[in-house]
């Protein structure tokens, strides 16, 4: 069954997937950045081929979800899989079920700092493109040679806020993690995680082990990695050059750097969301 390591873009997920995969993972022969590998990400196109014929129909791979994760499934085995799929159903299509779903982590971050995210990852042309593309409830990423979003299949993200809203529900085995608690609290915050994890697939992980994992995979630390050795999922900027994917983590401040007008039309409309997170 699937544990599903989920978020909206720009989030922290590939730090909670580092971390995991070095506390999971560690001594099976990946290191650095390597070791994102064992947690993958969904959809992508091999989980889906003996499935769909286009790759690029998005209704193709929408009914074939559930298919898919059967499939992935059958070795009755646990796995845990990174998407920024919001977790919606589709006519009668959902994104998972219960048969598949093991339990779930969500990171969440403050959208008035995921905006400035948003628009540097994605080569936007202007904040007024990344504040539309956070609000958008039909919104997608994917792969093409024609588009410049360099993800593998469509996944719907929809808006921030349905982002959020779907995944914290799911209701069995769930954890949210807030991206702020994990700059100001690590130590705390990384080691919920752990047993979160620990509990779910009746593992145990020393007190030391958990600080390695966390020392590993520090924000200083991945972006000193991405710098030696480059990172295969940074993308690339208009003029063909890699884009650090590390960029400014904890440094990026919405109260330095974000004009009025946008703090003010993304608390309004998300306004109920954040109040929950206690954003504002």
């Amino acid at each position: 069954m699937i544990i599903w390591l989920a978020s909206y873009p720009k989030s922290g997920n590939t730090w909670v997937r580092h971390f995991l995969a070095s506390l999971i993972y560690s001594g099976l022969g990946k290191n650095g950045l390597d070791k994102l590998g064992f947690i993958m990400q969904y959809p992508k196109r091999d989980q889906f081929e003996k499935l769909v014929t286009n790759f690029s129909d998005f209704n193709q791979i929408k009914k074939n979800w559930i298919n898919s994760q059967n499939i992935i499934n059958s070795d009755k085995k646990i796995k845990l899989f990174k998407t920024h799929n919001a977790l919606l159903k589709l006519g009668e299509d959902k994104f998972t079920d219960e048969k598949n779903t093991l339990g779930a982590i969500y990171i969440v971050r403050d959208p008035r700092n995921v905006i400035s995210s948003i628009f540097y990852h994605f080569n936007l042309s202007s904040m007024d493109e990344a504040l539309s593309f956070i609000l958008e409830e039909e919104n997608f990423i994917f792969g093409s040679p024609k588009n410049k979003f360099n993800y593998p299949l469509h996944t719907l993200i929809s808006s921030w806020k349905t982002n959020y809203n779907s995944w914290k529900n799911i209701g069995k085995n769930f954890l949210l993690v807030k991206y702020e608690e994990l700059i100001l609290n690590p130590n705390n915050e990384f080691k919920k995680i752990a047993n979160h994890i620990a509990n779910i697939i009746n593992m145990k992980f020393s007190d030391q082990h958990i600080a390695k994992c966390i020392s590993e995979s520090s924000f200083k630390s991945l972006k000193e990695l991405e710098e030696k050795n480059g990172f295969i999922e940074s993308i690339y900027d208009q003029n063909n050059i890699k884009k650090k994917f590390f960029n400014l983590g904890p440094q990026n401040d919405w109260k330095k750097n974000l004009d009025k007008k946008y703090i003010k039309k993304i608390e309004t409309s998300f306004k109920n969301e954040m109040r929950e997170l206690g954003y504002i």
